[in-house]
């Protein structure tokens, strides 16, 4: 794999609203998993077990991560705040394939960080409020601040992102959607710093706002 890794996002069969439970279970039954498990960087050898489950029903984003890892991290509590210094998940999705993107870093406790722009210097924050009352997550930690020790633990998080999230995107319609993402597992303040990508990214240090190394998803 040397160039754009390229997914299929499933519609999921399912009449009317999912709970986040029944999301989870739909996901076992009807999509693939996919591994986060590019080590990028030399620097950082660590190697969580991570992988994912994507797919999309009516006009929401279905995400579902699973994590192995030996020291979970995660002490932010606040929207927006630095998620990606804990133990963190982040999925980046540039829904028009023009190299502006979104960002959801989303610690093991399910606080989300969220903004928008063209790359690391010119993000804007998506609203918390909004970011709070749209997105659903739900994580097998709880959402109770903690750090881990030093023990291997296995984590699952569930993840329903609505379209109208994505506010620079007005009327976006997921059926038939080519887009360009990538996903990533880090932990910059984890007792082992860690930096994995579904999507290589060829960069000399651990950089993933990196849009023309994101691979590409194609919803049917």
């Amino acid at each position: 794999n040397n160039g754009t890794t390229m997914l299929t996002v499933k519609a999921i069969t399912f009449e009317g609203a999912a709970e986040l439970h029944q999301v989870s279970e739909l996901l076992e039954a009807q999509t693939r998993r996919h591994e986060i498990g590019t080590l990028n960087w030399e620097a950082f050898p660590y190697q969580p077990e991570v992988a994912f489950r994507i797919g999309y029903h009516d006009d929401e984003i279905w995400l579902k991560y699973y994590i192995k890892e030996a020291h979970v991290l995660a002490i932010r509590t606040e929207t927006n705040s630095a998620t990606h210094r804990d133990s963190c998940l982040e999925f980046f999705l540039d829904p028009g394939g023009d190299g502006n993107y979104y960002n959801f870093e989303v610690n093991a406790i399910g606080t989300t960080h969220l903004a928008y722009g063209p790359g690391r210097e010119n993000r804007t924050f998506i609203a918390p409020e909004l970011i709070e009352d749209k997105i659903k997550v739900t994580s097998t930690l709880g959402k109770e601040p903690f750090a881990g020790g030093t023990k291997e633990q296995s984590w699952e998080m569930t993840m329903v992102i609505p379209v109208e999230i994505l506010v620079y995107d007005k009327g976006i319609k997921l059926p038939g959607l080519k887009a360009r993402a990538n996903f990533y597992k880090c932990g910059d303040d984890s007792a082992i710093p860690h930096y994995l990508s579904w999507n290589p990214v060829p960069t000399d240090r651990p950089d993933f706002h990196t849009p023309e190394y994101f691979g590409t998803l194609h919803f049917e």
